[in-house]
């Protein structure tokens, strides 16, 4: 049977739908902070705000990488591509690169307060990791064309 033929499993559009929805707050935290938005940017400290307007071109390009690819990756999905895969690996490995910033190069737990932030951040590489994994798994049944 073609893959085209392959009728989409539910959890596909629950994931996707999903996913799209949080990694829509990621893209809305970068538009926020990159637009220097008064009113958002209001909720953090002035050695939060320098930490984030400070960063490095590499890392906030990183930055852009890991959430406008995993908003793609939840499109691919959506869309039953198979681009997917690619779109929430690059997504994954740029999210590395800031992480590595923020924790090994800068103090990122001392800045934003505690382990709260570090626990936030786990969680978002548990959910990159997981749709990563996800969208392989679904390219490899046929599903993602």
């Amino acid at each position: 049977m073609e893959s085209s033929s392959l009728r989409t499993p539910w959890h596909v559009w629950f994931i996707g739908g999903l996913t799209l929805v949080w990694n829509s707050f990621g893209a809305l935290d970068y538009l926020m902070t990159q637009t220097q938005n008064a009113s958002y940017m209001s909720n953090f400290t002035q050695e939060q705000l320098e930490f984030f307007y400070g960063f490095p071109w590499w890392v906030t390009a990183a930055w852009a990488v890991a959430v406008w690819g995993s908003v793609a990756g939840s499109l691919a999905l959506l869309f039953r591509r198979a681009i997917a895969v690619s779109l929430f690996a690059a997504s994954l490995l740029a999210m590395i690169v800031t992480t590595f910033h923020n924790y090994v190069l800068e103090d990122a737990t001392a800045i934003m307060g505690g382990m709260g932030p570090v626990i936030f951040s786990l969680v978002i590489f548990l959910v990159a990791v997981g749709l990563f994994l996800y969208a392989r798994r679904m390219r490899a049944v046929g599903v993602l064309t």
